[in-house]
């Protein structure tokens, strides 16, 4: 694991919260020139620390009103199996995640559509077209508490602060 300093994370934090943050006023807020801050922003970016930048879209007004977790067991738990399940669910756009669990299932989805009728259409015509899926459980989000893509960074602001 690679050692962040304070200002390396409070770059990162400043990034999360606005990733259109110019770098003038990046710099100020971290308490650096602007020429070593887009310095450090390019190593970041180097390392693989910053994977990107994106807009974060709503998308109730876009009419992707229905989130569904989605638990998916594999029919034979084969390094062959998970694999044509993975090259498979990475083509399908109303995947937003996917993640091979442990657990009593083998994979989670995170699914969006219009709603339960499109959802409907998709276990038919797309869930259930991927290869080794013996059994789905679906879970449809009443009402979402909290969404995020921000990093809690405060476990290494305070390990850097100890110099750890």
């Amino acid at each position: 694991m690679t050692r962040f300093d304070t200002i390396d994370l409070a770059i990162l934090d400043a990034l999360q919260q606005d990733g259109r943050i110019t770098n003038v006023a990046l710099a100020k807020k971290v308490g650096l020139s602007p020429t070593p801050c887009v310095e450090r922003v390019k190593t970041l970016e180097a390392a693989g620390v910053i994977a990107g930048y994106a807009a974060r879209l709503s998308a109730e007004p876009l009419g992707l009103g229905l989130l569904v977790y989605i638990e998916i067991s594999i029919d034979r738990t084969s390094q062959r199996a998970f694999e044509d399940f993975r090259r498979a669910v990475v083509t399908i756009p109303e995947v937003q995640e996917c993640h091979m669990v442990a657990g009593s299932f083998d994979y989670l989805l995170k699914v969006r559509v219009p709603d339960m009728a499109a959802y409907r259409i998709f276990l038919g015509d797309v869930l259930s077209r991927l290869p080794g899926i013996r059994e789905t459980h679906s879970y449809p989000v009443m009402e979402v508490v909290k969404e995020s893509s921000l990093l809690g960074l405060n476990p290494l602001k305070a390990q850097a602060r100890r110099g750890t």
